[in-house]
């Protein structure tokens, strides 16, 4: 009888990097530019805000944090229910409620109308990313598992840099609102595209046996061919449980799950209280509202360079000693800016230490999804990752109140504080077993893993 059982794992680990493949990693990415752009909309329009509501600063604190908030709670069911149902209809169900519940925000008259929009928009905000995540790496070969996922959330950055540049565009002469209309509107559109070509993760199907056929038609159109009655195992997978956060608390991942969510808590407060409260730091310091939203823009942009740079060194050197030296840097760039006063220095100059410091937390940022991917296996990839980040999105919230309290204080208590929160990160990133490892360390564990199969 012929056996005709199929390896998903020796397939796509070991197998090229198609041109396909390559589209479905920017399909997926392109949800995330629309996620980052979302997400720091508002720190852009803030500044307008107050005019328009005649109130302080400090009155958007909470409205921030509750976006903040609804990420947590996103973050954590949206990898839970990517785990369960699949990372693609998860993916796109949260596109098109952030992108919805933007677009409502342009309607809103009051700041608690505000808040309430925000905390819903969070919820398909914070469960977008752990799926796109998933997504990504599991579309492609082992070894270029890191750069796709940091290709993939590379666009959190990337998307907050249209949000400076859409800022600096619209809200001049055509205000917050229609910053908002715009804001809403493409992620929708988006959606209503993928919905057509993006496919569900092969690993995810490769477990559900009700949608072989479905994995037999995705492996076809990846370049594998595969018998129309196969059956499908993933040897390159460690088997786990069904997923739950119990799941990641189990002696082999409790140390890196515990380091992972430190990181991220401490790490997204420092992203936060940057993208949040640059634009507002730069217009107290009397710089006028276009190059305060440049600022945000230079912020991000630095980091779209910087985790890219740092996924490919990953391959040279892993992620321990690229993701160190990067948290390293992003301290040394807080702590100049803390030194110096920002109203006194040149627009120029000012932009290249936020390119720099913001470029450099922002790689760190990115380049922990791809090593949390690669700490966790695909039965529970998405709820590792999500629960990460949910707990990122924890030290968000923080960041809404302690970046305005430290703002108050001065620009310097703010960058004094982000490099306070930066050596957290690096002593909870050093503590992490499982690093990535270099690239000819992944090559040689995949020929280990797939010699049987060949014999």
């Amino acid at each position: 009888m012929r056996d005709t059982t199929t390896d998903v794992g020796a397939l796509l680990d070991e197998g090229r990097w198609s041109a396909y493949q390559k589209l479905l990693v920017a399909g997926t990415a392109l949800t995330i530019i629309f996620d980052g752009l979302d997400n720091q909309l508002l720190g852009a329009a803030i500044p307008a805000m107050m005019r328009e509501f005649a109130l302080p600063r400090p009155a958007f604190a909470s409205v921030l944090a509750a976006a903040l908030f609804g990420m947590v709670i996103g973050g954590f069911l949206g990898g839970y229910i990517g785990d369960r149902i699949g990372r693609r209809l998860t993916l796109l169900g949260s596109v098109i409620s952030f992108g919805t519940l933007t677009l409502l925000v342009s309607f809103a008259n009051d700041v608690t109308t505000l808040t309430a929009l925000r905390f819903f928009a969070g919820l398909g905000l914070g469960g977008a990313m752990p799926n796109a995540a998933a997504l990504a790496s599991e579309y492609v070969p082992v070894r270029r598992r890191p750069f796709a996922v940091t290709l993939t959330i590379v666009c959190i950055p990337l998307g907050g840099t249209l949000a400076g540049f859409t800022g600096a565009l619209i809200l001049p002469a055509y205000g917050w609102r229609a910053l908002f209309l715009v804001g809403g509107t493409l992620p929708l559109i988006l959606a209503a595209l993928l919905w057509k070509v993006l496919p569900e993760s092969p690993r995810y199907l490769a477990r559900e046996k009700t949608r072989w056929p479905e994995l037999a038609a995705l492996l076809k159109r990846l370049g594998h061919d595969v018998p129309p009655d196969a059956a499908f195992v993933d040897s390159h997978e460690r088997a786990v449980a069904r997923a739950s956060v119990r799941s990641l608390l189990v002696p082999e991942f409790r140390g890196d799950t515990l380091a992972l969510c430190v990181a991220f808590f401490f790490c997204l407060l420092s992203v936060y209280t940057g993208t949040n409260w640059v634009p507002s730091l730069l217009t107290s310091a009397g710089f006028d509202v276009a190059i305060a939203n440049y600022g945000l823009t230079a912020f991000n942009l630095g980091g779209v360079v910087g985790a890219i740079l740092g996924a490919i060194i990953f391959a040279r050197l892993g992620s321990r000693v690229t993701m160190l030296a990067m948290t390293a840097g992003a301290i040394g760039g807080c702590l100049l800016l803390a030194s110096v006063p920002i109203g006194d220095q040149s627009t120029l100059a000012v932009l290249a230490m936020l390119a720099w410091t913001g470029g450099l937390i922002n790689a760190v940022q990115t380049t922990m999804y791809a090593l949390a991917t690669h700490v966790y296996p695909a039965g529970i990839r998405a709820t590792g990752v999500g629960t990460a980040v949910a707990f990122g999105r924890i030290g968000g919230v923080a960041s809404s109140y302690a970046g305005a309290w430290a703002l108050e204080s001065g620009p310097s208590q703010m960058f004094a504080l982000i490099a306070g929160t930066l050596s957290v990160v690096f002593a909870a990133l050093a503590s992490v077993r499982n690093h990535i490892p270099r690239q000819q360390t992944i090559r040689a564990a995949g020929s280990m893993a797939t010699e049987p199969a060949g014999r």
